[in-house]
């Protein structure tokens, strides 16, 4: 049996010849991609989980088809150019190992698309569920949103929502890479947002002088261990964007020491920690987390308020 493991890259090219030369239907392409999915042991995790979700949407969108209509065109016989096309696609998804939203240049969270390359993070924040509605304890109206922080904001994709989400609110996104707010930059422009959404440059909180109602942050919080231990898809993404120090908390400990400054009276800090959670209840064990529930389970994002933070600090 074919695999990609052990053939050589000539072979492996040829194997991709054969099914443009073979296969001839949607179907076909997505039982091939399957297929060949499965047997490279291919990692899921920048917008679809598993083979088949994700060969559909490689195959539809290099056919220009709508995503969310493949019954339409399981049996629509292909042109040669059209196969070559997605047998390309599907080739650097394998020998590569690319992730899919950075073949296609484009990310989906919380109902908005956006543009992505390898200069930032595939979106995938669990942040994104928690606007809005969820947060009404702490904010009872979003009106009461006037100005909002998203903390190493790669593509935008958070202040986007946020800006959605808090219609009253101006949003600064602060990222430390030029090549992230260039991509940023993209994003803001296409929903129509640079007169709400201001780009920063800067690291972290540094140079930052106004306070805000809500801050949000994806920062990087992956540990040593695990980025040594990264799938190849992650290794596609800005290191920068993922480990932070040896335990994943160097990130998250500037923000807890730093955000009180900057929350007004009655802000809101709401920040992801990954699999940290069992970490920072440890090393902060004086902060009462409240632990927001998302579809990943209740222990990826945190909340504090600014009163929290304060009564901590105050402790100290």
């Amino acid at each position: 049996m074919f695999s990609v493991s052990e053939d050589t890259p000539a072979e492996a090219a040829d194997y991709f010849a054969q099914a443009v030369q073979q296969l001839h239907t949607v179907r076909d392409f997505v039982r091939f991609a399957v297929s060949r999915f499965n047997e490279a042991e291919l990692f899921f995790g920048h917008g679809s989980d598993n083979a088949r979700d994700e060969a559909v949407y490689l195959v539809l969108h290099t056919l220009n088809l709508p995503l969310d209509d493949i019954d339409s065109y399981w049996d629509a016989r292909l042109l040669d150019g059209e196969k070559s096309d997605i047998a390309a696609v599907l080739a650097r998804r394998v020998n590569e190992r690319i992730p899919a939203a950075y073949l296609t240049h484009r990310a989906y969270q919380g109902g908005f698309e956006f543009y992505v390359d390898e200069r930032v993070i595939v979106p995938r924040s669990f942040i994104a569920e928690v606007l809005g509605e969820p947060l009404r304890p702490w904010i009872e109206y979003d009106e009461l949103v006037h100005s909002a922080l998203d903390l190493c904001t790669g593509s935008s994709a958070l202040a986007i929502q946020m800006a959605h989400h808090y219609p009253d609110a101006a949003v600064d996104a602060v990222d430390i890479s030029l090549d992230a707010l260039e991509v940023a930059a993209i994003n803001v422009e296409h929903y129509g947002l640079e007169e709400r959404i201001n780009l920063i440059h800067t690291d972290m909180f540094e140079g930052l002088d106004g306070t805000y109602d809500l801050i949000v942050s994806n920062p990087p919080y992956v540990d040593a261990e695990s980025v040594a231990a990264l799938p190849d898809e992650y290794l596609h993404e800005p290191e920068i964007a993922l480990g932070s120090g040896e335990d994943g908390l160097d990130a998250v400990r500037e923000i807890l020491a730093r955000a009180p400054d900057l929350l007004n009276p009655h802000g809101v800090l709401v920040v992801e920690i990954g699999h940290n959670r069992d970490v920072l209840e440890q090393a902060f064990p004086q902060l009462p987390f409240v632990w927001l529930p998302t579809s990943g389970g209740d222990g990826f994002v945190f909340l504090l308020t600014k009163e929290h933070l304060d009564a901590a600090r105050a402790e100290s």
